[in-house]
């Protein structure tokens, strides 16, 4: 990682908290537009596919491109099962749905980040966290985010995403990044 191209985009500061713009200005899932670049999945794709609350949309794009994973997303689903109750009644369901979209993900479209994209997103989630004030919960977010972010983009391909709050100050951020995002049903 050059750390003094870092030490500048540390430095990087646009006098204000940035806010969420409005929906028409952000690229969203369109039907009339489903080919494309490939997708890296953002860890909310596989939540809303399990839960049955992905859109026909989402389903018809995710058919028609090429789909990719992240090392990421898989640390996100596990983190779930961890932290589930065993006693719990549902736990058993979400832990056989977990395994099982992990386990269709087919091995030569699964991506680890590396050492450059993990350092340059540490320090744009740092960032994230100054301009927008997150704390404790919110800054584990940002980290993952910032991370799929960049993954994505030294990919050179789009995030695919229901979370357009986050991503959309990232794209605002670091505009060269893509992101596609959807609506829950």
């Amino acid at each position: 990682m050059d750390f003094d191209a870092a030490r500048r985009w540390a430095r990087f500061d646009p006098q204000k908290t940035l806010a969420r713009r409005s929906d028409n200005e952000l690229p969203f899932v369109d039907p009339n537009l489903i080919a494309g670049q490939g997708l890296l999945l953002d860890t909310c794709v596989y939540i809303d596919q399990m839960q049955d609350r992905s859109p026909q949309v989402l389903d018809d794009l995710i058919a028609q491109r090429q789909v990719n994973h992240s090392t990421v997303a898989i640390q996100e689903l596990m983190h779930t099962v961890g932290v589930l109750n065993p006693k719990d009644t549902r736990t058993t369901r979400v832990v056989a749905e977990s395994g099982k979209q992990i386990k269709t993900m087919p091995p030569h479209r699964i991506f680890a980040p590396d050492v450059e994209v993990l350092g340059r997103a540490a320090l744009l989630s740092g960032m994230l966290c100054r301009l927008q004030g997150y704390e404790k919960d919110g800054k584990l977010r940002a980290l993952q985010d910032c991370v799929l972010f960049l993954q994505a983009q030294k990919l050179g391909l789009v995030v695919l995403t229901a979370n357009v709050g986050d991503y959309d100050i990232l794209l605002q951020l670091i505009p060269a990044g893509r992101a596609l995002f959807y609506r829950r049903r």
